[in-house]
């Protein structure tokens, strides 16, 4: 049993795990930005442009058949489901766009940056004992 619990602890903490629950934790918060983005701001347009008050209320009614009752297909709340998607999703892509740029720029800084040999540092050890030296002389 202290095998298994010390398994789990040892994959728990591994990075990637940790760095996939800061992601969900993240993640879930900005869906309720991007809920409220749809909600409060494109939606509203949306209903602008197409004259109506509410695109969430949006829905066909069909008549129910030899008196059953109708049948109410709610497309508008699709449509707002839909246009979540897209904004979360543009905005996925933009983020991995930037970040991306960032980390490629990273890369060619590392790139650029010529490497430091071992003879190189220690003649550099050398020149800095020698200027102290100079110094404590004078």
């Amino acid at each position: 049993m202290k095998k298994l619990f010390l398994e789990f602890r040892d994959f728990a903490m591994k990075g990637n795990v940790m760095d996939m629950a800061v992601g969900i934790i993240i993640g879930t918060a900005f869906s309720g930005i991007v809920n409220s983005l749809v909600k409060d701001i494109i939606t509203p347009i949306i209903s602008v442009i197409i004259g109506r008050i509410n695109v969430a209320e949006l829905k066909a009614v069909i008549p129910g058949l030899f008196g059953s009752a109708s049948i109410s297909i709610s497309y508008g709340l699709f449509l707002q489901a839909a246009i979540n998607f897209l904004v979360i999703a543009f905005t996925i892509f933009s983020v991995v766009k930037v970040l991306s740029k960032l980390h490629k720029k990273q890369e060619k800084i590392e790139q650029a940056a010529p490497a430091i040999t071992k003879s190189e540092e220690l003649l550099a050890e050398i020149r800095d004992i020698l200027h102290d030296q100079e110094k404590s002389a004078h």
